[in-house]
């Protein structure tokens, strides 16, 4: 029957649970012209409309009043806060990590690249030169329902749909103007935000043949800087371990330091009494005052700089977005759509200020006498001072400021098209034009080759004090040393072209089976275009880079067929037939022309079966068996050997002194330091595969109560990825083709630098289960209505790349993939209504893991201080619960204020001891936990 118990609770579920599970139900459709007629709509994970929201597939819905009960202000933190999202990209990693500006989503932790994003039901431009999208451009005040599918989808969708599919649908058929405004407070310092958005509506589609939606959106998010919060402004820290008596010192500094260190290259004699060449390093200042200075700590005779006082915990980020979203009557039937978004960020991130590593000076100048051998260490003879011939610095440039990265994206997405009833036919074409363009800006901090090495080496600034204490001459003379401008842009283009129809076809002891059946077309270009500066390598430490301008295009056929084969049991069956071609190159690097085709194409057979059973009126059980696969992004197969910078951790010298490479390792004394990174393609990468099913059941004895539980499993072949730098250092002899030299042209030595580049690792598992349970208590002044939802991961292992037999896990603790997939997440929100009010109080869970293991012979950890013993040591990072609350008055008809009180408990993010992962932040995982403390936010909405 149509209205059962189920189908009730599917509403009540829609309309009021917060954001997280949905309850997605399905009742048999409505035959004969004695039922009720209701209108057939198109849930995601489908291309038949159907009655109300029958179907065999788990579909999380956030409905706009969920979404304002989550007390979030942007589409990042909302997917992100689901109990079935895990291993997305957030802003933190973009603080010196891999972050590249963008936010993302990841279903199950399977993978950002394997979790389709669309914008109401087609793609748009990705962020990245494969299928990943930026959350950030998507605002979140435009968004009528988000609709998140957590099975794979490839049969329909095609590749990037292995993980799931996350569906964005836009307002239309808006009738008032809304005015909202709202402002975040931390109750410590920094962090502030402060988010505008209007909304409007025009016509009728019925009454005036047209509607018109159209959103303004504005939002300034402040930078958190890591001295704001005390659980991240130092790098140097002291703790107790129940396994040791002594405390523990765990140190993540770095030797590029201000005051600089010093090293100086003198000739001394051996046992044997010949004269060896030998090197010092040591702190100038520390030896005129005594000790090191502020911020820097002594490790040996030099003195190592904590940078992680100068970064930031969260950057600055921007937003304005215009969305409009329009429908008007064509002819009888036929409908025209078209949907026009423009987004504008900036993200703006601050790391810490630029390391020189080891620069000459000039042996003549004042500064080396009045500094470097006015303060030698103590010990030296009289003969070995007098054979110095070489004096190199090492300096932090504090005092040109933060290296600092703004991310600049502008987002247009163009949709037009029509849909309409033709006889029996249901059917929509639409053209998509989608650009996602990045400009990479240097604003300061960033230091110029040349200018920075003529002006240092002469001794013109004073290398060998602290940053208060440097003179307005030094200042001025580093000043012409620090670039100004564009680093590089990065447009992806997205042209596209669908068309689908569904119609019924015969009648089955249940009712009417349905097919669909559809094509699309896409296009896509990636051009990467480089500053002069960039393609001149004029930058400390920078290659040159590459410039890229590469296409490819896909072609994709589609059939769905829906068929009730008897009363209450429904089997859907689709499979999708995608073409690929190969990638071809207009331009790499400095030559144009006609490179043509620099990888082969693939195509692909996927489909998917599913069925759902009403078992009784308040049992309905559900299933599904599907493949899918994925296309290598255009850089994963393209992008030749590019500088990517330097590692994020720091790592002893991975060779023994009878290795050639040991040579080139900066630190041959057993230090911890950073290595220069490469990145490069592979033109030979293979297409991955995978399997997906699910087994669900879905509960709903009344209306009031309903339970949904979900059981998910993911196999893929030939996964494509890159292997982490943890992972290439901790496995020198397997990865040894990975390894290779860079020139430090400062110096022009060549240094140890690693190279991540793609390829095909293996095999990967993955399941567990997704539940939500719903429940709504009538109370005499009032009604709560709690949810509960989460998600178990079971397995989620890989093969070791390079190994098909040598399983590896990151479920439980922090892996080799510098990752940590949560045994269980979960999230319990429950609202009391009553009279003009409304009280939400959400909590949300992550289980505990074992942290980074540390090992004595990496020496991060000592007994005591920086002096003492190395120690082993692993931490059990505890679990993390964070409550929220917020309180609605509908003042009147028209105005609405919420006040909100995020983190209510100021729960602080639990001590770790990674070297890897996010960006530079230490002490915590900035991915794992909420780093702005307890934060108030007031807002206002005024509809009229």
């Amino acid at each position: 029957m149509l209205n059962n118990k189920i189908t009730k609770a599917v509403r009540l579920a829609i309309a009021f649970g917060a954001a997280s599970t949905a309850m997605v139900s399905a009742s048999a459709a409505a035959q004969g012209a004695e039922e009720e007629k209701v209108e057939r709509i198109e849930v995601t994970g489908s291309a038949i409309k159907r009655t109300d929201l029958e179907g065999s597939l788990p579909v999380q819905v956030i409905g706009a009043a969920d979404i304002a009960k989550t007390g979030v202000t942007n589409v990042t933190d909302l997917i992100q806060q689901l109990p079935a999202m895990q291993g997305f990209t957030t802003s933190a990693d973009s603080v010196g990590g891999g972050g590249g500006g963008i936010s993302t989503a990841s279903i199950h932790d399977i993978g950002e690249s394997y979790t389709l994003v669309l914008l109401n039901g087609r793609r748009i431009a990705p962020a990245t030169s494969g299928g990943t999208v930026n959350l950030n451009v998507i605002p979140v005040s435009a968004i009528k329902q988000v609709e998140v599918l957590t099975d794979g989808a490839s049969a329909l969708y095609g590749s990037d749909a292995i993980a799931g599919v996350v569906n964005f649908i836009l307002k239309d058929n808006v009738d008032v103007t809304t005015f909202s405004a709202r402002y975040d407070r931390p109750q410590e310092d920094g962090g502030s935000t402060f988010t505008f958005n209007v909304s409007t509506g025009f016509g009728d589609l019925d009454r005036d043949g047209f509607s018109l939606t159209a959103a303004f959106t504005h939002e300034d998010q402040e930078q958190l800087k890591a001295k704001q919060r005390k659980f991240g402004q130092t790098g140097i820290l002291s703790f107790e371990h129940p396994d040791f008596a002594d405390p523990l010192y765990f140190f993540n500094g770095s030797g590029n330091a201000i005051p600089g260190n010093a090293r100086i290259r003198y000739q001394t004699r051996n046992a044997a009494g010949e004269l060896v060449s030998t090197q010092t390093t040591y702190n100038p200042y520390a030896n005129k005052t005594g000790a090191c200075a502020q911020d820097t700590s002594a490790i040996g005779a030099a003195c190592w700089f904590d940078y992680t006082s100068t970064i930031e915990l969260v950057p600055e980020n921007k937003l304005d977005s215009v969305v409009l979203n329009g429908l008007f009557n064509v002819a009888d039937d036929v409908t025209g759509f078209a949907t026009a978004m423009y987004t504008k960020t900036a993200m703006t991130a601050r790391i810490a200020p630029y390391p020189t590593g080891f620069f000459n000076l000039d042996m003549s100048s004042d500064l080396v006498k009045n500094e470097v051998l006015a303060n030698l260490p103590s010990g030296m003879t009289a003969e070995e001072i007098a054979s110095i011939d070489r004096v190199q610095a090492q300096w932090r440039s504090l005092p040109a400021g933060n290296r600092t990265t703004e991310y600049e994206t502008t987002a247009t997405h163009i949709v037009a098209g029509l849909r309409g009833l033709t006889g029996e036919i249901d059917w929509e074409g639409a053209f998509t034009y989608s650009v996602s363009d990045q400009d990479q800006n240097y604003p300061t901090g960033w230091l110029l080759l040349d200018e920075f090495l003529d002006v240092i080496g002469t001794g013109a600034v004073n290398v060998f004090v602290p940053n208060d204490e440097l003179d307005d001459a030094s200042r001025q003379a580093l000043a012409p040393a620090i670039y100004h401008g564009n680093w590089e842009n990065t447009k992806i283009t997205m042209k596209g072209a669908d068309f689908k129809g569904s119609m019924p076809v015969f009648d089955l002891p249940g009712g009417l089976a349905y097919v669909a059946a559809g094509v699309d077309y896409r296009d896509y270009t990636y051009e990467n275009s480089l500053s002069e500066a960039n393609q001149e390598a004029r930058l400390l430490f920078l290659e040159a880079g590459t410039s890229y301008d590469l296409q490819r295009s896909q072609m994709g056929i589609f059939a769905e067929l829906d068929m009730p084969v008897i009363d209450d049991v429904t089997v859907n069956i689709a499979g999708r037939y995608d073409d690929f071609s190969g990638v071809d190159a207009a331009q790499v690097g400095n030559y144009t022309g006609e490179v043509g085709e620099i990888s082969k194409g693939d195509s692909d057979f996927t489909y998917k079966l599913s069925a759902r059973w009403q078992a009784t009126e308040d049992l309905l059980l559900r299933a599904s068996y599907g493949t899918g696969f994925k296309a290598p992004s255009l850089l994963a197969i393209a992008r030749p050997q590019v500088d990517f910078g330097v590692t994020s951790g720091n790592y002893v010298c991975p060779f023994s002194p009878s290795d050639a490479l040991y040579q080139a390792c900066p630190d041959k004394q057993g230090g911890r330091v950073q290595y220069g990174v490469y990145q490069k393609g592979n033109t030979n990468l293979k297409f991955e595969t995978s399997k997906q099913s699910t087994v669900g059941i879905v509960f709903a004895p009344s209306t009031g109560f309903g339970i949904t539980l979900d059981y998910w499993q993911v196999e893929m072949e030939d996964r494509v990825t890159q292997l982490t730098e943890d992972q290439i250092f901790a496995d020198p002899v397997r990865y040894r083709d990975l390894f290779t030299t860079r020139t430090n042209a400062a110096t022009g030595d060549q240094e140890l630098a690693i190279i991540q580049s793609s390829a095909n690792v293996g095999s990967a598992k993955y399941s567990g289960v997704d539940w939500s349970v719903d429940l709504t208590n009538d109370l005499s002044f009032g009604q709560l209505k709690t949810r509960w939802s989460g998600t178990y991961t079971i397995e989620s292992t890989y093969t070791r790349p390079g190994t098909t037999d040598d399983w590896i896990t990151s479920l439980g603790r922090f892996g080799d993939d510098q990752e940590v997939t949560f045994r269980l997440t979960q999230q319990i929100s429950s609202t009391l209504s009553h009279g003009d009010f409304a009280h939400t109080v959400r909590l949300n869970y992550k289980s505990g893991y074992q942290d980074q293991f540390q090992s004595a012979d990496d020496c991060a950890v000592s007994l005591v201080d920086a002096f003492g013993d190395c120690v082993s040591v692993q931490l059990r990072v505890p679990s993390y619960t964070l409550m929220d609350y917020q309180t609605v008055y509908n003042f009147d008809d028209n105005t609405t204020v919420t006040f909100g009180i995020n983190n209510l408990l100021d729960k602080q993010p639990p001590m770790s001891l990674r070297t890897g992962g996010a960006g530079h932040q230490v002490g915590f995982d900035p991915r794992y936990a909420d780093v702005y403390g307890r934060t108030f936010y007031l807002q206002a909405d005024y509809r009229f």
